[in-house]
């Protein structure tokens, strides 16, 4: 941004160059406008880098500016940022209280949109946005409670690939919900646990979402503690039921061997195969991926019996 008051000498510093910028940043931060989501973090010296990205950078976290509404086709009406980017929102955060789940190598590829200076669009009710703190510091835009992501893989305005991605990823509507009916989403639904036959894993297992779920070879069988606990459980997320029901639907899979134990750490629930905790990877973007196969040389797809998928 250049500054638009001449300047009294032309060997001013560069620490005072930097000031100038820094707060003609600040000033153009669009606190106080109609619409806008009030937020300070940006302008004060403590700001993360992430809140101090240029707006619009498809590669990380940035501010979306003035939203927009888009309408499609197939999804209906969905909010865009100031470039015509879709945006998203993810089944595995909360809305009540805010929670963001996406970190890591998820964050690179659904980079998080900041809640620094965006105004909301014509017609979309104000009052339905806000933020939440990431654990990184910084401040992200929610939308009626939900964080609002962009999809690296949407290299244009207008595209919505991201849509229906894992069975929980979803363009997000300006109201907050989900823009649409899922892209991906199975013509019947899955059972709880079911079986697929992989190229070139064969038989492995799968979740009602249809996401391939692994085992941990540091877990123990039958044991009531899971090893992955932690930074661990950002990327390795335990395989859940809320219904005891969903333990019995389990097509192609011995029902005996199916079962669930209470997390110690106040994670819920985790289904467990012949004892062995059952896990999904937040690397697997869309069913049947198997991205977490051998990372690590410790995760593995599982099969119906409990063995590991080599």
């Amino acid at each position: 941004m250049r500054n638009p008051r001449k300047t009294r000498s032309t060997t001013a510093t560069a620490a005072g160059t930097g000031a100038v910028l820094v707060l003609l940043s600040a000033c153009g931060s669009g606190q106080g406008e109609p619409g806008s989501v009030k937020s300070t973090v940006a302008s004060s010296p403590g700001a993360t880098e992430a809140e101090t990205a240029s707006p619009g950078a498809g590669s990380g976290p940035s501010a979306a500016g003035k939203l927009g509404v888009r309408t499609s086709g197939a999804l209906g009406k969905v909010v865009t940022d100031s470039e015509g980017r879709t945006l998203y929102r993810f089944d595995d955060d909360a809305a009540r209280p805010s929670n963001s789940t996406c970190d890591g190598g998820c964050a690179k590829m659904w980079p998080p949109v900041l809640a620094r200076g965006v105004r909301a669009a014509r017609g979309m009710d104000p009052s339905l946005l806000g933020e939440v703190t990431r654990t990184d510091g910084s401040h992200q835009l929610t939308l009626d409670g939900w964080p609002l992501y962009r999809f690296a893989e949407d290299t244009a305005p207008g595209r919505a690939k991201g849509h229906g991605v894992g069975g929980t990823w979803f363009a997000a509507a300006p109201d907050g919900t989900k823009a649409g009916a899922p892209a991906t989403a199975p013509a019947e639904p899955l059972p709880a646990l079911s079986t697929r036959d992989d190229a070139k894993l064969g038989e492995i297992v799968r979740d009602a979402k249809g996401r391939t779920l692994y085992r941990f070879t540091k877990d123990r069988a039958s044991s009531t503690n899971s090893a992955c606990a932690g930074s661990c459980l950002k990327k390795w997320k335990p395989a859940k039921t809320l219904e005891k029901a969903a333990l019995k639907n389990a097509k192609d899979i011995d029902p005996k061997l199916v079962a669930a134990y209470q997390r110690p750490d106040g994670g819920g629930v985790q289904l467990t195969i012949d004892g062995w905790p059952l896990y999904w990877f937040t690397g697997d973007l869309k069913p049947g991926d198997t991205n977490g196969q051998g990372v690590g040389g410790t995760w593995f797809a599982i099969r119906k019996n409990g063995n590991l998928a080599k």
